[in-house]
């Protein structure tokens, strides 16, 4: 199989940040917690945390949001920074490579501004002692000199808040995870939630949209509103070649069957995967090695792309011999469903996942 067809930077339906998505994001995020649609337990208990800051003059503490790429950690970190009335840095663990370049960060914060460190798992050991002792006593603690001559001097820094975000919390060491005080998960979002963002996205690119193109769109968008305003974009090229440049419901289907995105969001590539399974595997088990190797795609991308929607909504199975297509999962393909019996004596079981 050609693995073009696998190209992460393509796939319209990638919760994974891409470059089309930074203008479009800037342009289209909510500036305000009130205008941040959708998380609305996260969304109060940040108004209550910040309420209580705020009464205090103190600074917010430290808040974690995990949750799957795509969900808005990035503009809800923004939005705190400007509810609380503070300068907002914002960088990568992958970015940060060395200790200088934390202590860099931290000492030119401001009393408190907010520090966004996004992929927060992906620090290395060593930057994460760094961390420590910033986020407890808000001092960052240096080494002079090597050897038996070396001494360590500790500087203030100003109180700040850290705001890490991460689609991974399980991949968190204990002591980093215990040192803040909020921890959020942002859960993805219903069709309802994504059809206001899709018509309130739609409004700030002067696209006329209807009601229930608006929900066409956003049941189609994996719940996710990166992918809802990406589709939006698409669709309303659509609109404006073969209609009159309002989106409507017949346009968003037609605009998102051309795209090969069916009515629960699956793409070419979701097919085909679970179309690999069931033609080569007779539906599975099959290890996660075995099935890259057969698409022509790294495992890893697999099971952080491929696999979450199609495990949350029930078309596949993990289990300790590998990934299955479940009775589900045939349904949708229009496949006939074969029930796996227990293995024959003498199988031989390959666990590679």
């Amino acid at each position: 199989m050609n693995t073009n067809e696998f190209d992460l930077e393509n796939r319209i339906l990638s919760s994974s940040y891409t470059g089309e998505d930074a203008e479009a994001e800037n342009s289209l995020r909510p500036h305000t917690i009130d205008e941040y649609i959708g998380q609305e337990k996260a969304k109060e208990l940040l108004k209550i945390y910040m309420g209580a800051a705020k009464l205090r003059g103190d600074n917010l503490d430290h808040v974690l949001l995990y949750g799957p790429p795509g969900l808005g950690k990035t503009t809800l970190s923004a939005i705190i920074a400007a509810e609380m009335g503070v300068n907002l840095r914002v960088t990568s663990g992958p970015a940060i490579e060395k200790q200088g370049d934390l202590a860099a960060l931290l000492s030119n914060l401001g009393e408190g501004d907010v520090l966004f460190i996004d992929e927060i798992h992906r620090l290395s050991k060593s930057i994460e002692e760094i961390l420590y002792p910033a986020m407890e006593d808000f001092a960052l603690d240096i080494i002079i000199g090597q050897g038996p001559s070396a001494r360590s001097i500790r500087l203030p820094l100003p109180r700040f808040t850290l705001i890490g975000a991460t689609t991974r919390a399980g991949q968190l060491t204990t002591p980093l995870r215990d040192r803040f005080g909020v921890l959020l998960r942002l859960e993805l979002y219903t069709p309802e939630e994504l059809a206001s963002i899709v018509s309130r996205s739609a409004g700030i690119l002067d696209v006329p949209i209807t009601s229930d193109g608006a929900l066409e769109i956003a049941s189609r968008s994996r719940g996710t509103p990166r992918i809802a305003n990406r589709l939006l974009k698409r669709v309303r090229d659509f609109a404006q070649v073969r209609g009159n440049g309002k989106i409507t419901l017949e346009i968003a289907q037609e605009a998102l069957r051309m795209l090969e995105i069916d009515e629960l969001g699956l793409d070419n590539t979701d097919r085909r995967m679970m179309e690999t399974i069931i033609r080569y595997y007779d539906g599975g088990p099959v290890g996660l090695e075995t099935l890259a190797a057969t698409i022509g795609e790294e495992a890893v991308t697999l099971e952080d792309v491929y696999e979450p929607y199609l495990l949350q909504i029930g078309f596949i199975s993990r289990t300790p011999r590998g990934r299955m297509v479940t009775r589900q999962g045939y349904g949708h393909l229009g496949m006939a469903y074969k029930p796996k019996s227990a293995p024959e004596d003498g199988e031989q079981i390959t666990m590679d996942d």
